[in-house]
């Protein structure tokens, strides 16, 4: 492996020479061999995002000169588009500010941006000044890593939620909805406490699901608002030393015009460098879109237990064999990797919640595993909604046959006797029937508490749903 020489503040660092990244990046890498959770690619981008509208505002002030910000503005876009894919090798286990990562990204952006002026970056002892961009002079001019992390984060959130997270929720909302128009005469019998309950429609049923998405997205919409705020601007501890006046509404501006989304400056720079609360709201609500999602996919695959000895109500696509050793065998293998996914959603909850509640005075110090906990999250979640849409939700069937059998047998429907009989004659017809095994109007007759055509008249499905 052939090596260069970089440099930073504490001396001399050697380097691959096939990497652009430099001396603090090589130093996290060396010092922080822990675990395969690398900074996500998500996070990456948000800094690129930032470090271009930086560069942007930097030049507006005059602070920047054209020639060095056009190089940065310029590696941005590379980077972002693919290129170097390869220079942001950096553990989550690091540093909790995420200095490293975004001196990592100040790096690889500053030795590109020299190339771009100069042809190369691998000698700077022999560059003159002018050729040559700081990952720290330059780059991180007007910013320290204690604003940009927080609004990369921020941004991550708001990009991720809207590109991945909006559109899977809509397309399960959807499908949902049609299987609601789709079951929406086929009567069945309704359950609480997983005991008989009074009549419903498969389609009411699915129309319930449908609903839980349609809340869910609400309310991550508000929680994702929060994170519209961004502490850029604030630099070291939220009193803004180095950035010019307003740096950090000009950089939202900015923002707001390359991405499309709406970012604003915090208002209290000193509270958004300390505290994530915007990212436990927003880990909540991921949450409650998690608990819903435990819940459908737990009743879909109990609807669809058997196919002969459950309840079997639905039928599930047949993705794949259930089984390496009962022959023709179908698991609910979509519902059972969307309940894991839940599952894996809730436990990063926590981790940013106990995260969030760390920050000591005037900085957070756990920012790199909140954003590496919503990060997945919000790709989870997304892909899980995605298969389940299309590889479950899209092919199910209703088994008409099994529905009305079921119904029919239902003790609940006595309720419609009630107010004819009252509530206690009518329970001593569902334990007649039931002890006797024998139907409800059959007992409500041996009973002598209705007519044949009373019962016929009250105890009617179509009308109790």
């Amino acid at each position: 492996m052939n090596v260069r020489i970089e440099h930073d503040s504490l001396g001399d660092v050697e380097v691959n020479d096939e990497k652009y990244w430099g001396a603090q990046t090589q130093r996290s890498f060396m010092n922080f061999p822990i675990g395969q959770e690398k900074m996500p690619e998500e996070i990456i981008n948000a800094f690129l995002l930032l470090k271009k509208a930086c560069a942007l505002a930097n030049m507006s002030y005059g602070k920047l000169d054209p020639a060095r910000g056009a190089a940065i503005v310029q590696a941005c876009d590379e980077i972002l588009s693919g290129k170097l894919s390869g220079n942001f090798p950096l553990a989550v286990w690091q540093t909790g500010s995420g200095t490293q990562s975004n001196m990592n990204v100040n790096e690889v952006i500053a030795n590109r941006a020299t190339e771009i002026i100069n042809g190369s970056f691998r000698n700077k002892k022999a560059l003159s000044r002018d050729k040559l961009v700081h990952p720290n002079d330059q780059v991180n001019m007007s910013q320290s890593s204690n604003d940009t992390f927080p609004s990369a984060l921020h941004i991550m959130c708001v990009l991720e939620v809207f590109k991945q997270l909006i559109p899977a929720i809509q397309n399960l909302r959807e499908a949902l909805e049609a299987k609601t128009e789709e079951f929406k005469d086929l009567i069945k019998s309704g359950r609480t406490h997983l005991q008989d309950a009074t009549p419903i429609t498969l389609g009411q049923e699915f129309s319930g699901y449908a609903s839980m998405l349609e809340h869910a997205e609400q309310q991550i919409l508000v929680a994702t608002n929060f994170c519209r705020e961004l502490a850029i601007g604030g630099t070291a501890v939220g009193t803004g030393i180095n950035a010019p006046k307003d740096f950090g509404e000009r950089v939202c501006k900015e923002l707001t015009a390359l991405t499309g989304m709406s970012f604003k400056s915090a208002p209290n720079k000193f509270h958004s460098l300390t505290s994530k609360d915007a990212t436990v709201f927003l880990s909540g609500a991921l949450k409650a879109l998690a608990a819903d999602l435990m819940k459908i996919a737990n009743d879909i695959r109990w609807l669809a237990s058997g196919p002969r000895c459950g309840l079997g109500e639905i039928n599930l696509p047949a993705n794949e064999p259930g089984s390496s050793i009962m022959p023709g065998k179908v698991n609910p293998t979509q519902c059972e990797s969307m309940t894991m996914v839940a599952v894996q959603v809730m436990g990063n909850d926590c981790a940013v919640g106990f995260a969030a509640s760390q920050g000591n005075f005037e900085l957070n110090v756990f920012m790199p595993v909140i954003a590496y906990n919503l990060t997945q999250s919000i790709r989870l979640l997304a892909d899980s909604m995605n298969s389940f849409t299309i590889r479950c939700v899209n092919g199910i069937t209703a088994n008409e046959n099994k529905l009305r059998d079921y119904m029919e047998k239902s003790l609940m429907l006595v309720t419609a006797l009630s107010p004819l009989i009252g509530y206690e004659n009518a329970a001593k017809v569902a334990k007649k029937a039931h002890a006797e095994g024998i139907s409800l109007k059959e007992a409500a007759l041996s009973l002598g508490l209705c007519t044949a055509e009373q019962f016929q008249e009250y105890v009617d499905p179509s009308k109790m749903i």
